[in-house]
């Protein structure tokens, strides 16, 4: 999980080159996954640029998926309403361009959380689940019923429609590191489906200018962050 801080131009809602009053600074959110399914790998991002303001949805959030079947890309710009436009190997999702209304977006809670995590929403709610949920087990984009709670240190989303339930462990002190997370869910929506999980436990943060470190003498620092 990488955040940076970046200022994104507000009518294409893409990175600014060039400092102007009218940019928008955000928290963005890179969150990468590598995994392997039997012989094949799988390698997912997940992009959200949050605005540091903290009283708006997420302005874009992305999500590109490869793996040896082949790959997809969805991507949410928020205007008037949310636009989606989504691109599948999947005859049945291939290419798509629609509007949704506006909701909670799971992606947009993780920076949320890191700004201020006394801010996020709590009760019964409708949430948008995260695009690599949507992708991965291929439910349409829209917003779900969702039971939220939020204790010291620990958001918790429960999902009934879906079967899935995502846990958050976060430091309830600045600045408010994810700590782990776990997400349960159904490995299908039949009657035998089983219950699997995943979970994460940070192993280590840097705070850097990772841009900047792009040359052979850099790579000890991946272990130094315990990345091989």
């Amino acid at each position: 999980m990488v955040y940076v801080t970046e200022d994104v131009l507000p009518e294409i809602q893409v990175k600014a080159d060039n400092f102007k009053k009218t940019n928008i600074s955000v928290l963005k959110l890179n969150a990468t996954k590598q995994f392997n399914t039997g012989i094949y790998p799988y390698s997912i991002m997940q992009s959200t640029f949050y605005p540091v303001t903290n009283n708006q949805h997420a302005i874009k959030v992305s999500c590109s998926v490869q793996e040896w079947c082949g790959h997809i890309y969805m991507r949410l710009n928020n205007r008037d309403q949310f636009e989606i436009n989504s691109h599948s190997y999947f005859e049945s999702e291939a290419d798509q361009s629609f509007n949704v209304e506006k909701a909670i977006l799971e992606n947009e809670l993780w920076t949320q959380l890191r700004i201020d995590p006394n801010s996020l929403p709590v009760g019964e709610l409708e949430i948008i689940p995260s695009f690599e949920f949507l992708r991965l087990k291929h439910v349409p984009l829209k917003a779900y019923k969702a039971t939220v709670k939020l204790e010291s240190g620990q958001y918790l989303i429960s999902y009934p429609e879906l079967d899935r339930t995502l846990k958050i462990t976060f430091n309830p002190e600045f600045p408010f590191d994810v700590l782990e997370w776990e997400d349960t869910y159904k490995s299908g929506f039949g009657p035998n489906s089983k219950v699997l999980s995943t979970k994460a436990t940070k192993l280590k943060t840097m705070k850097s200018a990772y841009w900047n470190k792009n040359e052979t003498a850099h790579e000890s620092l991946r272990d130094s962050l315990l990345l091989n």
